[in-house]
């Protein structure tokens, strides 16, 4: 299957680096040199040209590719590409029509798509702006502070990334199977395991974990976190229930921030320095809940911040366009007190730099963008399709329970699912027509059309596939 990728940034680098292991024929195109000579390292063709060239894309292949990605910075850009790639594509006897998936970052563009418009005069199927499932990962990291990155499955299902820490003595050195006898409640489900100097493992009941391993853990819930990282050596500092928290920037981002904080029961302070954005918030439906203030002021004016008792806060976020102006504005609430602080950044490199510098948890935009991506790339799955942080070649993918697969009607103990391949959630629709998740614990039954959110080697997708009869 080809899959074409317009664009040669960090989003289509990390896009064709996670294909790559997947016999996907993919192709990258750009007019950007430096990027065209970056791209030239990976194990696919690269095309220079313009994505919204018809010529360009024909050369790359368009008439029998698959797949049609634009994900060049500029939203314009990505929506005339997917319009021509759309009308360039010819579509032989027997095959798939071509899937178009554009990156959007301006709401108004992604208000047009949910209205159905875009694909009418666009040609585009899939949309993605990963600004809802970034907000979650950041709300929800913010929990702990050891907590090394957060990835949200949907329904209040996440994977947490993490080290097994030096108290937890009476689980490494042992068998997982003997360490599992030791629990009156159930085990953590580890669905990967990082080793310095080694490769990814799903692990299995012989396998032994050490100090400092990398552990993916698959929790139910925020008040799942903690527990998890109790059980693995890890002392938990207090989070309020009810937090206070105060975001910087009454920006579209801002807003999205502090209703996810609002709906988690917090209270919610929005500073903003333009007047007009300040009033617009203040004016809304959302600005008339009793539990946020939204104040006109500068947000690195020690005399603002002192005002609000910015020390009495437990949660500070910056929602401003400029990464630098982010990490400025967190750390000096910081500095006055705010044990936990976060950031949404768009320098990947600088995720690691802002841990050092204390600030509680940021998250990378770009990655959200391309787990998004590869659940639309893979057109086959049910759902979600993710890459762990911190965990390379492991992967989660989303399968559907058909009466083909023979699953349904089964317990998960009866399924007999390799050793390979770790069920984490199962996906279910309740009485009242919305998913829930549900641990998969081996007496759990498997009804036909439950979605399992399963964990494996990027390898071993098209194994997993097949077991399901995809």
């Amino acid at each position: 299957m080809r899959v074409i990728i317009g664009g040669a940034g960090r989003v289509g680098i990390a896009l064709a680096r996670a294909l790559a292991d997947e016999k996907y024929d993919i192709v990258i195109v750009d007019n950007d040199s430096r990027a065209v000579t970056n791209a030239q390292a990976l194990d696919c063709l690269v095309v220079n040209g313009n994505i919204t060239s018809r010529e360009v894309l024909l050369e790359a292949g368009i008439t029998y590719a698959s797949v049609f990605v634009a994900a060049t910075p500029s939203d314009e850009t990505n929506l005339i590409a997917c319009s021509i790639a759309e009308h360039a594509h010819e579509t032989a006897d027997g095959e798939d029509k071509l899937t178009s998936i554009c990156r959007l970052r301006t709401a108004s563009y992604v208000d047009e798509f949910n209205q159905g418009h875009l694909t009418q005069w666009a040609k585009v199927d899939h949309v993605v702006n990963p600004l809802h499932g970034a907000i979650q990962r950041l709300n929800a990291g913010l929990r702990s502070t050891d907590i090394e990155e957060v990835i949200p499955f949907g329904e209040e299902a996440y994977v947490i990334e993490f080290d097994i820490g030096e108290t937890a003595r009476n689980i490494v050195g042992r068998p997982l199977k003997d360490v599992k006898d030791d629990f009156v409640h159930a085990f953590p489900n580890i669905v990967g395991v990082k080793r310095d100097g080694q490769r990814s493992f799903i692990p299995n009941d012989e396998s032994v974990l050490e100090v400092g391993d990398r552990l993916a853990v698959a929790v139910i819930g925020l008040d799942g976190f903690n527990p998890a990282l109790i059980t693995f050596g890890h002392e938990i500092s207090y989070f309020p229930e009810n937090p206070k928290v105060v975001i910087v920037g009454a920006s579209s981002i801002g807003t999205k921030m502090a209703k996810d904080w609002l709906a988690h029961g917090a209270t919610v302070t929005v500073l903003e320095r333009e007047l007009h954005l300040a009033n617009k918030l203040a004016g809304s439906k959302m600005g008339g809940d009793i539990n946020i203030e939204v104040i006109h002021g500068d947000h690195l004016d020690r005399s603002v911040l002192e005002e609000i008792s910015i020390d009495g806060y437990d949660v500070a976020l910056s929602a401003l366009d400029d990464d630098h102006a982010n990490i400025a504005a967190v750390l000096m609430m910081s500095d006055l007190g705010v044990p936990h602080t976060g950031l949404m950044l768009y320098d990947a490199d600088l995720v690691k730099v802002t841990q050092r510098m204390g600030i509680s948890f940021a998250v990378d935009r770009h990655r959200v963008a391309v787990n998004n991506i590869l659940s639309h790339v893979h057109r086959s799955l049910s759902g979600h399709y993710a890459l762990l942080a911190e965990l390379p070649n492991v992967v989660g993918i989303t399968l559907k329970v058909t009466e083909r697969a023979k699953f349904a009607g089964k317990r998960v103990s009866d399924a007999k699912f390799p050793e390979w391949m770790r069920p984490a959630f199962i996906k279910r629709r309740n009485i009242g027509g919305s998913w829930e998740s549900i641990d998969p614990q081996p007496d759990e039954l498997l009804l036909e059309n439950d979605r399992i959110v399963l964990f494996c080697m990027k390898d071993k997708v098209a194994d997993a596939q097949k077991r399901f009869k995809v």
